[in-house]
């Protein structure tokens, strides 16, 4: 696999698709577009941001799983599959297990 490390405040994900299912038990299938937050678990990250010439390390950490704005990351495909790199900005949240 090839090997990507993200500059600045980034981070690379890589997607986690729920299945989605209703209280009767019937699955949805992926074609039902629903304006819902994106899920990831993230794989690599950068050093972080400059302020004022300090650095600010990222907030989160590889193996975290994330809560992305659902229009904030860009989709790019290495060894055809798929991952996101976002911003910082574009991390919600952190889900806590």
């Amino acid at each position: 696999m090839v090997q990507l490390k993200p500059l600045g405040a980034k981070a690379l994900i890589k997607p986690v698709k729920e299945e989605k299912m209703t209280k009767s038990g019937i699955v949805l299938p992926d074609t039902v577009e629903k304006e819902e937050l994106e899920q990831g678990e993230v794989i690599a990250v950068g050093e972080g941001k400059r302020d004022h010439g300090q650095l600010v390390p990222m907030t989160v950490k590889v193996g975290d799983r994330v809560i992305l704005k659902k229009y904030g990351p860009d989709k790019v495909k290495i060894d055809g599959q798929d991952f996101l790199v976002a911003d910082e900005d574009d991390i919600v949240g952190i889900i806590q297990s």
